[in-house]
């Protein structure tokens, strides 16, 4: 661990590639001088991800599954734990070397084959930009169904409100990133102060923490409890699978490998947890005071009777999902569409692929109810991510121990062509942690495949990789 936090990092000049097509200058590695992000930088943004209506929602319906509070905090907090081990790693090469994560997934992947786990994790951010921008559209439609009555009678008001907030995140991708940075400092004390709100509130109305988190299990037995619990850790560690991938984004910004470590340790796991704390008591709250568990937070949000608490609490919701949908769902997915063709896809344009895909991956069945949220979404694409993430860590850390030739990443011909720009081994490595992990979809005998399929995905993947990259040296 003390030689991780030691490394050096390294500066590549690239001056002479700017005519290559694998080149622009959102995929181009950082200076040193442009890596200043300290401890305090990394966990800030993790903060700033963490507090978001997704991760309340995440707690959320885990209680309305049928756990007790300590059940459902314990489950995402081991989730976290557990995906912060890849997040650390896949981040190491961001730092050392500047480079994003298309651009990494180069050295395993071949210079074009990088786009198979570019893509994939590109369509995954995709539908994560639609739900975060459905849940940003009905805090929307409710604002305004508070603020004009005739508007909730209209049939379509629900699709409107839907429509105009992501009209509302084109406009910022459009303008770019600088044109919201006043908004995200704002973002997450918001929705902060709305979840400190909404905990004061279900602390007063279900009668203090006594009734409220004496709420019990549904599990009956020990068995049933374990049948919800595995897909759900699986879903937990799903939830940051995108990022445990994409971290290197970020991570090229980190003056060191100790800030990066840092920073993601304390900001990411604490953050999760006592975030999720205030979805979790406030969903019990609801079992006490409506006699059922209400997951949604706009739905809760809108039976309060004070117009103006209803009001605010409905534009904080709003402010804060805009800013995390930016920041999380856009930034990466741009360079992955841009990795396919650098020298025509801007971020922009990278930007509006995100846009328009977010609308045909129909948000609004992801998050019809807790069960397709969590076990059809969540642990759907796990079992895509996971096997990605394991050829990764182990392509840099075993393989390449760690050295990369970065001006051969940005060109054909180089270290990183295999085979006419594709290393298919690395991609038959892919499709066997994807299809272990998926079989169980199919097959009802080995459904504990699928339960687990970030982690099955992962390991086979990652053995599968060493051991035809060790055969074939």
């Amino acid at each position: 661990m003390e030689k991780l936090f030691s490394e050096d990092l390294v500066e590549t000049d690239l001056s002479g590639l700017n005519d290559t097509k694998l080149f622009n200058k959102d995929l181009a590695p950082t200076k040193i001088i442009q890596r200043t992000w300290g401890t305090y930088n990394v966990a800030s943004l993790w903060i700033g991800m963490s507090v978001c209506i997704t991760t309340y929602m995440l707690a959320s319906g885990l209680i309305a599954g049928g756990m007790n509070w300590w059940q459902a905090l314990m489950t995402i907090a081991l989730g976290n734990f557990i995906v912060l081990i890849p997040m650390i790693l896949n981040a190491h090469a961001g730092t050392k070397y500047g480079i994003p994560f298309p651009v990494l997934a180069r050295a395993a992947f071949g210079t074009l084959g990088s786009n198979v786990p570019a893509i994939l994790r590109a369509i995954v951010a995709c539908g994560w930009f639609g739900i975060q921008t459905w849940i940003g559209g009905q805090a929307l439609n409710s604002l305004l169904s508070v603020l004009i009555p005739q508007w909730a009678a209209w049939n379509l008001s629900s699709a409107a409100g839907f429509l105009i907030f992501w009209a509302m995140n084109v406009y910022f991708i459009v303008k770019g990133m600088e044109s919201i940075k006043w908004l995200e400092a704002l973002g997450a004390p918001f929705l902060l102060v709305v979840g400190i709100a909404l905990l004061i509130w279900a602390y007063v109305q279900g009668g203090g923490w006594g009734p409220i988190l004496s709420q019990p299990s549904k599990f009956q037995t020990v068995g049933e409890f374990w049948k919800f619990f595995i897909p759900a850790l699986t879903g937990m560690v799903g939830y940051w699978a995108t990022l445990s991938l994409n971290i290197p984004d970020f991570s090229r910004f980190a003056k060191s490998q100790k800030a990066q470590m840092l920073g993601q340790a304390i900001g990411l796991p604490p953050t999760m947890v006592l975030y999720s704390f205030i979805g979790v008591a406030v969903t019990s709250a609801t079992v006490v005071i409506f006699g059922e568990a209400i997951w949604d937070p706009v739905i809760l949000l809108t039976k309060f009777n004070n117009p103006v608490i209803v009001i605010i609490s409905l534009l904080a919701l709003m402010v804060a999902t805009l800013t995390t949908n930016i920041a999380a769902n856009v930034v990466s997915p741009a360079n992955d569409f841009s990795n396919i063709y650098p020298k025509k896809i801007t971020f922009i344009r990278g930007g509006l692929m995100t846009a328009v895909l977010g609308i045909m991956i129909m948000p609004w069945k992801l998050l019809s109810d807790y069960s397709a949220y969590i076990f059809g979404w969540l642990v759907g694409y796990s079992g895509f991510l996971g096997p990605i993430a394991g050829i990764l860590i182990c392509d840099y850390f075993l393989v390449k121990k760690k050295k990369l030739i970065v001006i051969d990443l940005y060109r054909r011909g180089g270290e990183y062509e295999f085979t006419n720009g594709f290393n298919f081994k690395a991609i038959y490595a892919l499709i066997a942690g994807v299809f272990v992990a998926l079989i169980g979809l199919m097959v009802p005998s080995v459904r504990f495949l699928y339960d687990y399929s970030w982690f099955i995905g992962f390991g086979v993947s990652f053995i599968v990789y060493y051991l035809i990259m060790k055969k074939n040296k």
